[in-house]
Protein backbone atom coordinates (compact mmCIF):
# COMPACT_ATOMS: atom_id res chain seq x y z
CA UNK A 1 0.00 0.00 0.00
CA UNK A 2 1.32 3.45 -0.93
CA UNK A 3 2.07 5.84 1.91
CA UNK A 4 -0.76 8.24 1.13
CA UNK A 5 -3.23 5.34 0.95
CA UNK A 6 -1.93 3.97 4.26
CA UNK A 7 -2.20 7.47 5.74
CA UNK A 8 -5.83 7.95 4.71
CA UNK A 9 -6.87 4.42 5.71
CA UNK A 10 -5.17 4.66 9.09
CA UNK A 11 -6.71 8.10 9.72
CA UNK A 12 -10.24 6.83 9.12
CA UNK A 13 -9.81 3.60 11.07
CA UNK A 14 -8.10 5.23 14.04
CA UNK A 15 -10.60 8.08 14.25
CA UNK A 16 -13.37 5.51 14.58
CA UNK A 17 -11.32 3.56 17.09
CA UNK A 18 -10.51 6.62 19.21
CA UNK A 19 -14.13 7.80 19.21
CA UNK A 20 -15.54 4.48 20.40
CA UNK A 21 -16.55 4.57 24.10
CA UNK A 22 -14.15 2.91 26.49
CA UNK A 23 -12.09 3.43 29.66
CA UNK A 24 -10.01 6.19 28.02
CA UNK A 25 -13.14 8.19 27.20
CA UNK A 26 -14.56 7.73 30.69
CA UNK A 27 -11.30 8.83 32.31
CA UNK A 28 -11.03 11.99 30.19
CA UNK A 29 -14.69 12.82 30.85
CA UNK A 30 -14.31 12.30 34.58
CA UNK A 31 -11.18 14.40 34.92
CA UNK A 32 -12.53 17.19 32.70
CA UNK A 33 -15.90 17.46 34.42
CA UNK A 34 -14.66 17.18 37.98
CA UNK A 35 -11.16 18.63 37.87
CA UNK A 36 -11.26 20.95 34.86
CA UNK A 37 -9.55 21.58 31.55
CA UNK A 38 -5.97 21.12 32.73
CA UNK A 39 -6.67 17.68 34.15
CA UNK A 40 -8.59 16.58 31.06
CA UNK A 41 -5.88 17.74 28.65
CA UNK A 42 -3.05 16.17 30.65
CA UNK A 43 -4.85 12.84 30.88
CA UNK A 44 -5.49 13.08 27.13
CA UNK A 45 -1.76 13.61 26.58
CA UNK A 46 -1.02 10.55 28.70
CA UNK A 47 -3.44 8.45 26.66
CA UNK A 48 -1.81 9.61 23.43
CA UNK A 49 1.64 8.79 24.80
CA UNK A 50 0.36 5.38 25.88
CA UNK A 51 -0.18 4.57 22.23
CA UNK A 52 3.59 4.67 21.73
CA UNK A 53 3.89 1.38 23.62
CA UNK A 54 1.54 -0.39 21.20
CA UNK A 55 3.02 1.32 18.16
CA UNK A 56 6.58 0.29 19.06
CA UNK A 57 5.88 -3.38 19.66
CA UNK A 58 3.60 -3.55 16.63
CA UNK A 59 6.23 -1.97 14.38
CA UNK A 60 8.81 -4.58 15.34
CA UNK A 61 6.41 -7.46 14.78
CA UNK A 62 5.63 -8.31 18.41
CA UNK A 63 1.91 -7.66 18.11
CA UNK A 64 1.40 -11.14 16.68
CA UNK A 65 3.40 -12.74 19.50
CA UNK A 66 1.51 -10.82 22.18
CA UNK A 67 -1.91 -11.41 20.64
CA UNK A 68 -1.19 -15.15 20.42
CA UNK A 69 0.23 -15.45 23.94
CA UNK A 70 -2.51 -16.17 26.46
CA UNK A 71 -0.04 -15.69 29.32
CA UNK A 72 0.94 -12.15 28.27
CA UNK A 73 -2.66 -11.15 27.56
CA UNK A 74 -3.78 -12.59 30.89
CA UNK A 75 -1.17 -10.57 32.79
CA UNK A 76 -2.17 -7.43 30.89
CA UNK A 77 -5.82 -8.17 31.58
CA UNK A 78 -5.37 -8.50 35.33
CA UNK A 79 -3.16 -5.42 35.58
CA UNK A 80 -5.60 -3.33 33.54
CA UNK A 81 -8.63 -4.67 35.43
CA UNK A 82 -7.00 -3.95 38.79
CA UNK A 83 -6.14 -0.41 37.71
CA UNK A 84 -9.64 0.33 36.42
CA UNK A 85 -11.26 -1.15 39.53
CA UNK A 86 -8.95 0.97 41.70
CA UNK A 87 -9.86 4.16 39.81
CA UNK A 88 -13.55 3.23 39.86
CA UNK A 89 -13.52 2.60 43.60
CA UNK A 90 -11.84 5.95 44.21
CA UNK A 91 -14.54 7.65 42.14
CA UNK A 92 -17.37 5.88 43.94
CA UNK A 93 -15.97 7.03 47.30
CA UNK A 94 -15.88 10.66 46.16
CA UNK A 95 -17.40 13.05 48.70
CA UNK A 96 -19.09 16.39 48.28
CA UNK A 97 -16.82 19.41 48.70
CA UNK A 98 -17.33 21.39 51.87
CA UNK A 99 -16.73 25.08 52.40
CA UNK A 100 -16.84 28.03 50.08
CA UNK A 101 -15.11 28.60 46.76
CA UNK A 102 -12.01 30.04 48.46
CA UNK A 103 -11.59 26.90 50.51
CA UNK A 104 -12.08 24.73 47.47
CA UNK A 105 -9.52 26.79 45.56
CA UNK A 106 -6.95 25.91 48.23
CA UNK A 107 -7.20 22.22 47.32
CA UNK A 108 -3.91 21.25 45.71
CA UNK A 109 -4.43 20.07 42.11
CA UNK A 110 -2.92 16.81 40.96
CA UNK A 111 0.54 17.10 39.49
CA UNK A 112 1.01 17.05 35.72
CA UNK A 113 3.09 13.88 36.03
CA UNK A 114 0.38 12.04 37.92
CA UNK A 115 -2.35 13.04 35.47
CA UNK A 116 -0.26 12.09 32.43
CA UNK A 117 0.70 8.77 34.02
CA UNK A 118 -2.97 8.00 34.72
CA UNK A 119 -3.82 8.33 31.04
CA UNK A 120 -0.64 6.52 29.96
CA UNK A 121 -1.24 3.48 32.16
CA UNK A 122 -4.94 3.30 31.24
CA UNK A 123 -4.08 3.09 27.55
CA UNK A 124 -0.83 1.11 27.70
CA UNK A 125 -2.37 -1.72 29.75
CA UNK A 126 -5.37 -2.22 27.47
CA UNK A 127 -5.23 -5.96 26.64
CA UNK A 128 -7.40 -5.42 23.55
CA UNK A 129 -4.81 -3.10 22.01
CA UNK A 130 -2.47 -5.79 20.60
CA UNK A 131 -5.28 -7.27 18.48
CA UNK A 132 -6.38 -3.81 17.36
CA UNK A 133 -2.89 -2.71 16.38
CA UNK A 134 -2.16 -6.05 14.75
CA UNK A 135 -5.19 -5.64 12.51
CA UNK A 136 -4.46 -1.97 11.77
CA UNK A 137 -0.78 -2.51 11.01
CA UNK A 138 -1.53 -5.57 8.90
CA UNK A 139 -4.05 -3.51 6.97
CA UNK A 140 -1.86 -0.49 6.20
CA UNK A 141 1.76 -1.60 6.44
CA UNK A 142 3.98 -3.35 3.94
CA UNK A 143 7.20 -5.23 4.80
CA UNK A 144 9.33 -2.79 2.82
CA UNK A 145 7.88 0.40 4.36
CA UNK A 146 10.73 2.75 5.36
CA UNK A 147 11.19 3.32 9.07
CA UNK A 148 10.59 7.05 8.65
CA UNK A 149 7.16 6.41 7.14
CA UNK A 150 6.36 3.99 9.94
CA UNK A 151 7.40 6.61 12.50
CA UNK A 152 5.25 9.25 10.80
CA UNK A 153 2.20 6.98 10.83
CA UNK A 154 2.76 6.17 14.50
CA UNK A 155 3.13 9.84 15.39
CA UNK A 156 -0.02 10.61 13.39
CA UNK A 157 -2.01 8.04 15.36
CA UNK A 158 -0.86 9.64 18.60
CA UNK A 159 -1.81 13.07 17.26
CA UNK A 160 -5.30 11.85 16.30
CA UNK A 161 -5.73 10.39 19.78
CA UNK A 162 -4.63 13.62 21.43
CA UNK A 163 -6.84 15.82 19.24
CA UNK A 164 -9.92 13.67 19.87
CA UNK A 165 -9.59 13.40 23.63
CA UNK A 166 -8.30 16.96 23.89
CA UNK A 167 -11.48 18.10 22.14
CA UNK A 168 -13.58 16.08 24.58
CA UNK A 169 -11.71 17.70 27.47
CA UNK A 170 -12.20 21.21 26.08
CA UNK A 171 -15.93 20.72 25.55
CA UNK A 172 -16.56 19.20 28.97
CA UNK A 173 -14.45 21.81 30.76
CA UNK A 174 -16.27 24.83 29.30
CA UNK A 175 -17.35 27.29 32.02
CA UNK A 176 -21.02 26.78 31.14
CA UNK A 177 -20.66 23.02 31.46
CA UNK A 178 -18.53 23.30 34.59
CA UNK A 179 -21.12 25.57 36.22
CA UNK A 180 -23.81 22.94 35.79
CA UNK A 181 -21.64 20.24 37.30
CA UNK A 182 -19.99 22.31 40.03
CA UNK A 183 -22.45 21.38 42.79
CA UNK A 184 -22.77 17.76 41.71
CA UNK A 185 -19.13 17.06 40.93
CA UNK A 186 -18.96 14.29 43.50
CA UNK A 187 -21.94 12.59 41.87
CA UNK A 188 -20.23 12.82 38.48
CA UNK A 189 -17.18 11.24 40.08
CA UNK A 190 -19.34 8.47 41.56
CA UNK A 191 -21.26 7.73 38.36
CA UNK A 192 -18.19 7.73 36.13
CA UNK A 193 -16.28 5.84 38.80
CA UNK A 194 -19.01 3.20 38.69
CA UNK A 195 -18.66 3.00 34.92
CA UNK A 196 -14.89 2.59 35.30
CA UNK A 197 -15.48 -0.12 37.89
CA UNK A 198 -17.84 -1.94 35.49
CA UNK A 199 -15.18 -1.77 32.76
CA UNK A 200 -12.65 -3.26 35.16
CA UNK A 201 -14.95 -6.08 36.33
CA UNK A 202 -16.01 -6.84 32.78
CA UNK A 203 -12.40 -7.04 31.72
CA UNK A 204 -11.56 -9.19 34.72
CA UNK A 205 -14.14 -11.81 33.79
CA UNK A 206 -13.63 -11.66 30.01
CA UNK A 207 -11.54 -14.34 28.39
CA UNK A 208 -8.44 -13.15 26.54
CA UNK A 209 -8.44 -16.17 24.26
CA UNK A 210 -9.94 -15.96 20.78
Amino acid sequence: MEFYQAFLTLTLVHLLGAASPGPDFVMVSQQSLVHGRRAGLLVSLGIALGLSVHIIYSSVGLATVISESSAILTVMKYLAAAYLIYLGWKGIRSKASVGDDEQQADIKPRSAGKLISMGFVCNALNPKAPLYFLSVFTLVLSPDMPIIELALLGAWMMFIQMVWFGSVALVLSKPSVQAKFKKVGHWVDRVLGSVMLVFGLKLLFTSTTK
